[in-house]
């Protein structure tokens, strides 16, 4: 037995190899496409999820949109708070309780607080929810009010009014919530070699 000398040990580099970085990518479930179509870097990104910033995406006039509706909002409640009759008798030119009008005040302006928020974050979901709240208040506030007016048999030019700006705004609230919610197609220059 000849006593030859080993070669010493080379210590293999994983960080370092392709393949197995790849592979242990693999094994984490990362960098490759989610069923959002969201590529993730790492495994804290995958599990926390991402933050859906949209800079780019983001359609034209919706803060402007939300500015508005914010202030509307607001301006509303404050006048159901303060002067409930006055805001009731004006459009359905009837007296009725106060209460009832200061809670619609009450609601209001929790929703225009939702509104304030949505204005100031970039956060594609907020936005989103932000809006489709609007909607919801929108059309539940066309049904009562259309429903009112048909029980009354009253249709004064403010009521009208009232109606078709509820609608509109619905129908613009609408179009921004769908805008947001479409997926934009990216495009994908992926070779495939035959494994």
């Amino acid at each position: 037995m000849s006593n030859k000398p080993q070669p010493p040990l080379m210590k293999k580099h994983s960080q370092t190899d392709l393949v197995s970085r790849l592979k242990t990518r693999k094994i984490l479930g990362v960098g490759g496409e989610d069923d959002d179509g969201e590529i993730h870097r790492s495994k804290i990104s995958q599990m926390l999820g991402n933050q859906m910033r949209f800079g780019v995406r983001e359609p034209i006039g919706l803060r402007i949109w939300i500015l508005m509706s914010a202030v509307l909002f607001t301006t509303t409640a404050l006048i159901a708070l303060v002067f409930p009759s006055q805001l009731y008798e004006f459009v359905f030119e009837l007296k009725t309780t106060r209460i009832s009008i200061r809670l619609y005040g009450g609601a209001l302006l929790s929703v225009s607080l939702i509104m304030w928020k949505g204005l100031y974050t970039a956060e594609k979901a907020i936005i989103q929810w932000t809006l489709l709240t609007e909607a919801c208040l929108l059309s539940v506030q066309f049904l009562v009010t259309s429903i009112t007016l048909v029980e009354l048999g009253l249709m004064s030019n403010s009521a009208i009014l009232l109606l078709l700006s509820e609608v509109l705004f619905l129908i613009i609230t609408l179009l921004y919530y769908y805008h947001l919610g479409r997926r934009t197609k990216k495009t994908q220059n992926h070779t495939h070699s035959a494994d």
